[in-house]
């Protein structure tokens, strides 16, 4: 027998022009099973797109969830990244940060949007990242709350800078995340110096929920890497998805 076609799912690749990065600028979106034009979805981005999909296994963790826990079906869009700039365009300190904002949020959202029946309200988007995927995610959601307010973030990467950012801010009643970070992430080196990680969330949640944000925040046995990452991914999506 062939697979019923609610098992099937769908990996498109696409790529786009960014006139903000002034380079092209690829894209993975996963459609779920049962996939359908007319009807919509809620949506996930994340960053560093292509460890998302090789190394988080997002795609096949959705599918489970939407198979096996009753999970509503949602898009992912995964936005890759050249390792090379990553920092210069997720860190706050970064020479490209200012120009990666604007091409998410200007550029990619609508270009999902026009192609894709993905739903358009802040509370229907999530952004997700590791690392300093996590940090960048979350200085979208504090640059555009009207695009996002659901910030998924794994292992963040709350330099001085973002915090100093997020002590600016006045109220974040509005801002959702849902952090985890590994206990064996006290002494990471990383290409800005030896951070502790486990400290670095834990002030970043204490400042984010001084501000009003509703902050879900685990710490688990793991550590800086994709293993512990995929591990718990299906309980930071079910925070999101879940009904």
């Amino acid at each position: 027998m062939s697979e019923p076609v609610f098992l099937k799912r769908t990996i498109v690749k696409q790529t786009l022009w960014s006139e903000h990065l002034q380079e092209e600028r690829k894209l993975r979106i996963y459609l779920p099973p049962g996939y359908n034009e007319v009807l919509s979805y809620p949506v996930i981005y994340c960053q560093d797109g292509e460890e998302f999909f090789n190394f988080g296994r997002i795609a096949t963790l959705a599918g489970q969830l939407i198979l096996e826990q009753d999970v509503e079906p949602f898009i992912i869009v995964g936005v890759e990244v050249n390792v090379a700039v990553r920092t210069a365009e997720y860190a706050p300190f970064g020479s490209r940060f200012k120009q990666y904002l604007a091409c998410f949020a200007e550029e990619i959202i609508p270009y999902i949007e026009h192609n894709y029946p993905v739903r358009r309200t802040p509370g229907e988007r999530i952004v997700a990242g590791d690392s300093l995927g996590g940090s960048v995610s979350l200085h979208l959601a504090l640059a555009y709350p009207g695009l996002f307010s659901r910030v998924l973030s794994l292992s963040g990467a709350y330099y001085p800078e973002t915090r100093e950012l997020i002590a600016q801010e006045e109220d974040l009643s509005w801002l959702q995340i849902n952090m985890v970070v590994g206990l064996q992430e006290r002494d990471y080196k990383t290409d800005t110096g030896v951070y502790d990680f486990v400290e670095m969330n834990r002030e970043t949640k204490a400042m984010l929920e001084s501000k009003g944000a509703t902050v879900s925040y685990r710490e688990k046995d793991g550590q800086h890497l994709w293993g512990f990452w995929q591990k718990e991914l299906p309980e930071s999506l079910l925070y999101f998805f879940s009904s």
